[in-house]
């Protein structure tokens, strides 16, 4: 038997880094995202040889393990490595013996969540092989567990619980550390207009999220207070583009889009630099009406509302810029396993 799993990346539409612990504790957060048809892939081949074997095809790493109950965190795979450690000790309490093989069809720093996403394909692979009772909420609170908890990486809820999911969801986070997610009922034909007019363009510059993360959350915890209101602002521009979308109300992205992006820039030094505000006004001369960068901020992906049919003109501004516009369209559901 090899079990696969797939979980959609996501674009960040509104209310991003209000999810980001001290802020969600303290105030709450709101987000809305939408996952779109580019993937995280995993492939789990069970072996009875007492080796672990993990395979990163887009990071060309491959380790061969001897199996044991607890695999050491040494800096190659680490992710995966604290994936496995906390199945075993949760679920089996003895050592497993697997080939597993991954890849995304975004590269790290790209700001589509694509860690979480991976992280939510493997446990969905892992789940499926060892019938765990792991329902939507269950992995993506798991998953958020290993990233945040076990393994200290920096960065908030919104990713697993898109990826889990899966659509176009408005999510909420509250002080106790409770996620509710809330799917929009959207028509096909206005997700297929807004990702006609909403163009996702690859800066093809990464960043390294933790760094603008960890500054966001010392911002917070100092009570900085432009920081402070500017996410406030952040959650509230949430509320706004889901009525936007519920409404049909489109061209109001757009604006919506712009406020958050000048908000966001308050949030954290690095979040933007000379060459994504050059990015940025080159769209807005083009017809853009507004646009933000996905996730952290300081490089990756960035998208953009074009009107009418500006899309074009759009486009061809920013293929000039040395990146490349992706083609996608949003997908409706979340993490899949099957077996073959």
């Amino acid at each position: 038997m090899i079990i696969r799993s797939k979980a959609p990346l996501r674009l960040g539409l509104a209310g991003g880094g209000s999810d980001v612990s001290p802020y969600s504790d303290l105030f709450g957060g709101a987000i809305l995202n939408a996952t779109i048809n580019k993937f995280a892939y995993a492939t789990l081949i069970p072996h009875t040889d007492g080796k672990i074997i993990l395979n990163s095809v887009d990071r060309k790493k491959l380790v061969s393990l001897k199996s044991t109950k607890t695999l050491k965190l040494n800096g190659t795979l680490d992710l995966v490595k604290g994936i496995y450690n906390r199945i075993v000790k949760d679920f089996t309490n003895s050592p497993l013996s697997f080939e597993l093989i991954t890849h995304v069809d975004a590269p790290p720093g790209s700001g589509l969540g694509s860690s979480s996403t991976l992280v939510i394909a493997i446990l969905g692979a892992f789940s499926e092989w060892l019938k765990l009772p792991l329902g939507e909420y269950d992995l993506a609170n798991l998953a958020y567990q290993i990233e945040r908890i076990d393994l200290e990486m920096a960065g908030g809820k919104q990713d697993q619980y898109a990826a889990a999911f899966g659509g176009v969801n408005f999510m909420e986070f509250y002080k106790d550390e409770k996620v509710i997610v809330n799917p929009l009922r959207i028509k096909e034909q206005v997700t297929d207009e807004l990702a006609y007019k909403m163009v996702l363009f690859n800066t093809e510059s990464s960043r390294l999220s933790s760094t603008i993360i960890n500054e966001q959350v010392k911002n917070v915890k100092e009570q900085k207070k432009s920081s402070v209101e500017a996410m406030h602002n952040i959650k509230k521009l949430a509320v706004q583009m889901k009525e936007a979308l519920l409404k049909n109300e489109l061209d109001k992205i757009g604006e919506i889009l712009h406020s958050s992006w000048r908000y966001k820039r308050e949030m954290a030094e690095n979040i933007t630099n000379p060459a994504l505000e050059s990015i940025y006004e080159r769209a807005l001369k083009a017809g853009a009406t507004g646009g933000k960068i996905s996730g952290a901020g300081g490089g990756g992906y960035m998208f953009f509302y074009c009107p009418g049919n500006t899309r074009h003109k759009v486009i061809e501004v920013l293929n000039k810029n040395g990146g490349q516009v992706q083609e996608y369209e949003f997908t409706k559901t979340g993490l899949k396993t099957w077996g073959v």
